[in-house]
Order: structure tokens, then sequence, then C-alpha cells
């Protein structure tokens, strides 16, 4: 949004009067030129004062006219006006500079808002118009020069701002559709993880014989990461929602869910012992907050599918001198038995990899030297 524009929608009694003041003058100027055309009244006289008053009066931004109604209005006045005096009788004096200035003020208006389609016909009729005003004069002199440049500056002025604004609107809605990108991603991780957790559960009680008290805690743990998935599907589906609506999208995770998700994670399967650097919340921005907590989720549905057997889960999160540290690692164990599908397509480790290195950071995944799986990724801050 430009500083005009960001103006404009916060003081809108100033504009709406300093439009009144606008309409009034031109008015005044129209009313001046009548009261001299009236020294020697006639028909082209009659003609100017009538098409300068019409053309001031469809410059006024009227609330039940559109404005595509009031320039064409006053695009068709002028021109009629126009004709009649060039091809008629010539006024000898005063050609209407009130008229003038009000096709201007209409050229702007048409060519920042209106539709292209309307602003390709309208805005050379308004500009040609405003540069016809005077040339019905019989000596119109040095003011045709004057009212053509003007209506080339105007008219140049507007459309440049005419094409920021569209560029604007172009960046916003790329950076929109990033966003809404993104927030699908994690869309997919968070409900990933929760579904894997649930399949994971499911498969231990099919293939393991268990007691009727260890199936009610496993229907209860599954009952659970169903409830925490459809949680996770309401609120990001809602955030897409209203970033569709033009709201501002802002980080959906951060450290905070992290504690959380350790919780949920430790419940279902292995501890998570969590690390979190004191002071962290007031440190780290929200975007690599996100990002960490996106890191540590995919992590941990990693090691649900391909070490079901972990008895330990280690997750540390530090600040370095090259920025944030997320580690997350576990002691190995035999992966879970998951079909195909379920499993993935092995796209987890690179979604990771991508959102480090789109911040410039990055992420190493492996063996850890004291076995299990070690992944560590560096975010600058």
């Amino acid at each position: 949004m430009s500083p005009l524009t960001a103006w404009t929608r916060g003081h809108r009694r100033t504009v709406r009067l300093l439009r009144v003041l606008l309409l009034l003058v031109l008015l005044a100027l129209v009313v001046s030129e009548g009261l001299v055309l009236a020294r020697s009244p006639s028909f082209p006289h009659a003609v100017v004062w009538t098409s300068g008053v019409l053309v001031c009066l469809a410059a006024a931004p009227w609330p039940r006219l559109s404005l595509t109604f009031r320039a064409s209005f006053a695009a068709a006045v002028t021109w009629t006006a126009t004709g009649l005096l060039i091809f008629g009788a010539h006024p000898l004096e005063v050609w209407g500079a009130g008229e003038a200035l009000a096709l201007l003020v209409l050229l702007t208006q048409v060519l920042l808002r209106a539709p292209a389609r309307t602003a390709l016909v309208l805005g050379p009729l308004l500009g040609l118009g405003c540069m016809a005003v005077p040339v019905r004069d019989a000596d119109p002199g040095r003011f045709t020069l004057l009212f053509s440049v003007l209506a080339v500056v105007v008219g140049a002025y507007s459309l440049l701002l005419r094409l920021q604004s569209a560029q604007r609107l172009r960046e916003v809605r790329a950076v929109r559709t990033a966003e809404r990108l993104e927030l699908a991603r994690e869309l997919h991780d968070l409900v990933a993880h929760h579904v894997t957790g649930i399949v994971v559960e499911a498969r231990a009680a099919r293939f393991t014989g268990v007691t009727a008290e260890r199936a009610a805690e496993t229907l209860a743990r599954i009952e659970a990461a169903g409830d925490q998935a459809l949680g996770s599907m309401r609120r990001l589906v809602r955030v897409l929602r209203e970033d569709e609506a033009g709201g501002a999208t802002s980080p959906v995770a951060g450290l905070a869910e992290i504690r959380e998700l350790a919780d949920r994670f430790s419940a279902g399967g292995p501890p998570v012992v969590l690390h979190l650097e004191a002071g962290l919340d007031d440190r780290v921005p929200g975007h690599v907050a996100a990002t960490a907590h996106r890191i540590v989720l995919e992590a941990l549905t990693n090691i649900t599918k391909h070490a079901a057997g972990a008895t330990a889960v280690r997750i540390g999160i530090r600040t370095v001198p090259a920025g944030l540290e997320v580690r997350v690692a576990d002691d190995g164990g035999r992966p879970a038995k998951l079909s195909e599908q379920a499993r993935g397509g092995g796209f987890g480790l690179v979604g990771m990899t991508e959102r480090a290195e789109a911040m410039g950071g990055s992420l190493t995944a492996g063996p850890a030297p004291e076995g299990g799986w070690l992944v560590t990724a560096l975010l600058p801050l």
C-alpha cells in the first residue's frame, strides 16, 4: 500500500472535505466565467457555461453514481459542446478553465480506479476533451499548449501510479500464494505426524497380543491422535481461509508448540528429553520458530516410522554463533511395520532441507556416533 493510499484510508473525513472544496473551486471558476459571459450573452457563451457546470458536477463524487457513469456523462457533454462551438460560432472570450480542470480530475480517477477496458476508452476521451476545450475559443493561444501539457502529464502520472499499484497487487498475491503453499505443507506435516502415530498404534495392536486393558489404552491414544489431527486441520484451514479473505498470515506454530509436541510424542512413544535454551521465546523471530517446529515435527514423524523401537529421543534447541541450532536424536530401533503408502515417498528429509536452506541455513541427517539417528539444523537469526 502506498503512503498516499494509507493516508487516504486513515483520513476519510478530510478526503471528503477536500473533494467538496475542489468541487466548490471548480464551480467558482465556472460561475466567474458565467459572470464574464453574461456581459455579452450569446448561444456560444450559454453552451460554454452549461457545459462547464455539468462537467464540474460530474467530477463530484456522488455516492449513487458510479465513476464510469460520471466520466461517460462528462465526456459526452464536453465533446458535444466542443463540436457545437468548433463547427459553429466560436466564443470570443473565456473558454472554460473550470471545465478543463474538472476533466483532468475525472481523467485521474478513471486512469487510477476504472477497469482496464473502461480506462482504455474513457481515458483518451477525457484527455483529448481537456485539450480541445481551449480550441473552442476564437484565439486559444497559449492555453491550448498549457492544457495539452497538463493532460499529458496528469495522464502519464496516473498511468504510472496504476502500473505501480498493479505491480504491488501482483507482489502481494505472490506472497500470499507462497504463504498458503507453506501453510499447506505444514498442514501435511501435522496431519502426517498424527496419522503415522495412529497407523503405528493400530498395527502394533494388530500384530501383538494385547489385553482388554492394553487395547483400551491403545484405542485412547488413537482417539487422542485423531482429535489432535482434526484440531490441527481446523486450525490451519482457518488460517488459510483468513489469508484468502485478505487477512495477515502469521506463523501458526513456534517454540511453545514444540513443548506440546514433545509431550504428545512421549505419551504415545519413547520418552522425549527436551532441552530448550532459556529466553528463546523472546529472542527468536516467529518465522524461525515456526521452521524449527516443522523440523522437529518431521524428525519425530520419521522416528515413528523408521525407529519404532527407539527407547529415548533427545531434542535440543539453543543459540550458537551462527544462529539457532536444532538437534533431534534417537537411540535407534527397528522400523515400524508400515505399508509403502503409509511410509510415504521419502520427501520428509527433502522438505526439512528445503525449509532450512530457504532461510539461508542448513540441515544434515545421518547416523549418530553413539548410535541411532541424528538430525541437525542451523537456522540464521
